[in-house]
């Protein structure tokens, strides 16, 4: 009786002419997009320049700003208050303004002051433009001092610095196995929710509540379309990957299947429990969409979970996403396997185990 159930749910999804293009499409739209658009790496931030000094010291500190790659050149004030219109006017999001006595000071004491003033609107923009900034014009400190004073040249500790498994700093490989996490849970939380439903609306689902198909094997067969449908999306996705960002994981892939069948389950099972007590589409996708909306705030995709408030961390223990996530990037970026992720296997098997449960009990199979 399940082979028929489940024939049944592929046939649906097929007879769908938007859903196999939804299925092939999204996975290509996020991978191919979102790492661009969501990323927290900060450039080309627009720069005021307030030269009071005018000498060749002063324009060599703009050129080695500039030349940096994070900012690029809004403009030459010629005071401080003509500065701050380019900030209000949205023109500039930093004003460097270098005084006058700048170039004096370098060559007699080897010290002097710059001001930098920073559009705080955009928190993130401001303190980070600020501190790459700031480093610029240290690092262009320390070249004068070793140019002019060679004898009081620094001769301190030297810092090695490693950038383990990402070293290149790519803000995209640490987001796009979080959006691979992110394409599963809106399919594979999304579709099973509004399939139920939408069997509901239609009346189909009564012919289905008249026959002696188990709870079990009705749930079941709600969620085995679905792992397939995880299955292609995340094979599409470790393409893209590799095609468009010469990304592969470091890991094994066998890991990052497996752990995808635990989570599947877990995400649809949440999906299916929705879509038991909702009774229109529109009330399914609504509290899909609000739960999904936390859980993706909450799960570490966009900030890391250290940075959260207190209240904000104990929630993210009942995060599946949480979990998921953190397997994708370890996998992918540290190359661990299944014994150094068992912590988080026994967790999502738990979140798996308790979705089906309450989804099958839930469900109100009327003969």
């Amino acid at each position: 009786m399940i082979k028929y159930l489940i024939e049944k749910e592929f046939r649906q999804i097929i007879r769908n002419s938007f859903l196999p293009k939804l299925i092939i499409m999204f996975p290509c739209m996020v991978i191919l997009i979102l790492p661009w658009a969501a990323s927290m790496e900060i450039k080309n931030l627009n720069l005021c320049i307030i030269d009071n000094n005018q000498t060749s010291t002063s324009k060599r500190l703009i050129q080695k700003t500039i030349s940096s790659g994070y900012f690029k050149l809004s403009g030459i004030a010629s005071s401080y208050k003509a500065g701050m219109k380019e900030i209000e006017w949205g023109k500039a999001d930093i004003i460097l303004e270098i005084p006058s006595d700048f170039e004096q000071k370098i060559q007699k004491e080897g010290i002097s002051e710059v001001l930098i003033s920073a559009n705080t609107v955009n928190g993130t923009n401001g303190s980070i433009g600020s501190s790459y900034i700031s480093e610029i014009i240290q690092n262009f400190r320390n070249e004068l001092i070793e140019e002019k004073f060679p004898s009081k040249s620094p001769t301190g500790i030297q810092i090695i610095t490693q950038n383990r498994f990402n070293p290149h700093l790519n803000y995209k490989v640490f987001m796009i196995p979080a959006l691979m996490v992110m394409l599963l849970t809106m399919l594979c939380g999304f579709l099973p929710a509004l399939n139920i439903v939408e069997e509901k609306e239609k009346g189909t689902i009564e012919q289905i509540n008249v026959t002696p198909v188990s709870k079990f094997n009705f749930i079941l067969a709600k969620m085995i379309p679905y792992w397939i449908i995880g299955f292609l999306v995340l094979s599409i996705c470790f393409l893209l990957a590799w095609l468009i960002y010469g990304l592969v994981p470091v890991g094994n892939l066998l890991t990052l299947y497996t752990f995808a069948i635990i989570y599947v389950l877990a995400v649809s099972g949440m999906g299916l429990v929705i879509s038991n007590y909702s009774d229109t589409m529109q009330q399914a996708m609504f509290v899909m969409y609000f739960f999904i909306m936390i859980l993706l705030l909450l799960s570490g995709l966009f900030t890391p979970i250290n940075g959260m408030p207190e209240w904000a961390k104990i929630i993210t223990i009942f995060n599946p996403l949480r979990y998921f996530i953190e397997v994708m990037r370890m996998v992918f970026l540290k190359g661990s396997n299944f014994i150094e992720l068992k912590a988080q296997a026994f967790v999502l098997m738990g979140f798996a185990a308790f979705f089906y449960t309450w989804a099958i009990f839930s469900y109100k199979k009327k003969s």
